[in-house]
């Protein structure tokens, strides 16, 4: 059983910058894909950004391209979101969901959150125009 728990939300200004962690525990994260999702109120939860068990490749949704960078640290069974350039629209809920983790490593990239085998609880990020 892998837990996942998301930090570093918060509230930011229209055009600034905040990182999200979510720390894994349990399983073996580095045989995990890993993978951000959000989801604001009244709507259905949606991709953001989702990275390889080696963290040398990665994948966004559109309207995140160029501003947010997902990144992972094995050693220390993390993975980040980096978000720049925030926009009010950004403003979600943000959870960080893991994909396998236990005894055969995922060589996969998923954008369907059907996919994933656990979530974290979420953090909030409020952007404010």
């Amino acid at each position: 059983q892998v837990q996942l728990a998301e930090s570093g939300g918060g509230l930011v200004q229209a055009g600034g910058s905040v990182r999200v962690s979510c720390a894994a525990s349990g399983g073996t994260f580095s045989n995990a894909a890993m993978g951000w999702f959000r989801q604001a109120p009244g709507k259905e939860r949606e991709f953001v950004a989702g990275i390889s068990w080696s963290g040398w490749t990665s994948l966004y949704e559109d309207s995140v391209k160029g501003r947010f960078t997902i990144s992972r640290d094995n050693a220390k069974n993390t993975v980040y979101l980096q978000m720049n350039s925030l926009k009010p629209e950004d403003t979600a809920v943000y959870y960080c969901a893991a994909r396998g983790g236990q005894n055969s490593r995922d060589y996969g990239m998923y954008r369907d959150y059907r996919m994933y085998d656990y979530w974290g609880q979420g953090t909030q990020v409020t952007v404010s125009s």
